[in-house]
């Protein structure tokens, strides 16, 4: 639910797709607040392993997810991606390696640990705005969002997508691992019984395959113009 209209656009679809730099540019370019709800689940199942939590042991991560310290610092343009902090210290790189993606997608499929960060994402929906980038954010934490999209691509592009990401950090990575890691993690996003990953019914569905993030951010803001969103 959103209060005093504050206008929101959301942004839901699988990992690699785009929608996480897509989010940051459409928020620079709007001048509106950012919220990455994907990386809130991460830094749950990071903290959990950190304090030595089961990702298994729902009541425990349901009291870390609604005691988590954050920061996030947001960066304000394609150059400067910000940063997230948790606990003190710097976690931007941690927490988009492989690992921790498996285990943020594992405990975002317990009720009480999704009802603790719900009314936590909602919170970030401020005046001038939101942009909201997740899996379901259209469905779920914003149902009543102004506008949605939903970003997809496909499984070889946004393989390829993530293999070219970490190996720009200096990650030795394998193209067949990370391909067949998306496609396990797909199938547990689908199918898992809580706020499973689909497009909200009256989502914008955007194949970002073979367009350049330019020219889907083009595609967006322009569909929010004819809109009147923006």
């Amino acid at each position: 639910m959103i209060e005093n209209n504050v206008p929101v656009v959301t942004i839901d679809g699988p990992g690699g797709s785009g929608k996480g730099t897509l989010a940051r540019l459409l928020a620079h370019e709007l001048g509106w607040h950012l919220l990455d709800s994907g990386a809130l689940y991460r830094l749950t199942a990071l903290a959990a392993v950190n304090h030595g939590v089961s990702l298994e042991d729902e009541e425990s991560l349901k009291v870390l997810a609604a005691h988590l310290d954050v920061q996030f610092l947001a960066g304000c343009d394609d150059s400067s991606k910000g940063g997230i902090v948790l606990e003190g210290e710097h976690v931007e790189n941690t927490i988009r390696t492989e690992e921790v993606g498996a285990w943020a997608s594992k405990i975002a499929t317990l009720p009480e640990v999704r009802r603790a960060l719900l009314s936590r994402q909602r919170a970030f929906a401020e005046m001038p705005g939101l942009v909201a980038d997740g899996r379901d954010m259209g469905t779920v934490v914003f149902d009543d969002a102004n506008i949605k999209f939903y970003l997809t691509a496909s499984t070889e592009e946004r393989a390829r997508r993530r293999f070219e990401q970490l190996q720009a950090q200096g990650v030795d990575v394998s193209l067949d691992r990370l391909l067949a890691d998306i496609k396990a993690r797909d199938d547990q996003d689908s199918n898992r019984a809580v706020a499973p990953l689909k497009p909200a019914d009256d989502a914008i569905i955007i194949d970002s395959t073979k367009l350049t993030i330019q020219e889907v951010l083009d595609k967006v803001l322009d569909t929010m113009r004819r809109n009147a969103v923006i």
